[in-house]
């Protein structure tokens, strides 16, 4: 791929609003990991499941090649601060966020817009990435509004949004 293309590629798809996760899961000791995704999706109703893709050059990338379950955060539009915390190379994370383990010892973030804890159910090779197909075996939601990424920008939706 030439280097325009790619430049090209990546202008329309950061022009594509979206919302934005955090996902984590704990690595084979115990230590909670986690990275800003935005790349997040729903795939089936019944079951309920879900998809997200990891770099595979991103820190964490071998944790959740081999971990069991993942929890999606879709974050609310007060958490920009975590939002890029989580997005950079700052190792120590979890310093930054309110967090405790729930019952399938996966690292639960508080006060983001919905949580929903999966487990992995199928792992696909997709070139420089690796797609992660899991069923939501729990989920909550808060009464906040969700964040919205757009041109390498986070925030809330507009207020003169459709309701």
């Amino acid at each position: 791929m030439t280097v325009e293309k790619e430049k090209l590629f990546k202008e329309i798809m950061g022009s594509y609003p979206t919302g934005v996760t955090i996902v984590t899961t704990t690595d084979s000791e115990g230590n909670p990991l986690g990275l800003t995704v935005n790349s997040f999706t729903s795939v089936s109703i019944n079951p309920l499941l879900v998809l997200w893709c990891i770099d595979k050059r991103a820190s964490s990338f071998e944790a959740f090649q081999q971990c069991s379950g993942f929890a999606i955060h879709t974050l609310a539009s007060d958490q920009k601060e975590l939002c890029w915390a989580f997005a950079g190379k700052e190792p120590d994370r979890f310093s930054k966020a309110e967090w405790s383990l729930s019952e399938r010892n996966l690292p639960i973030i508080q006060g983001s817009y919905g949580v929903m804890e999966c487990t992995v159910v199928q792992r696909i090779d997709a070139g420089d990435h690796t797609l992660l197909i899991g069923e939501v075996v729990e989920l909550k939601k808060t009464d906040k509004e969700p964040m919205l990424y757009f041109r390498r920008n986070v925030g809330s939706i507009p207020e003169n949004w459709p309701a």
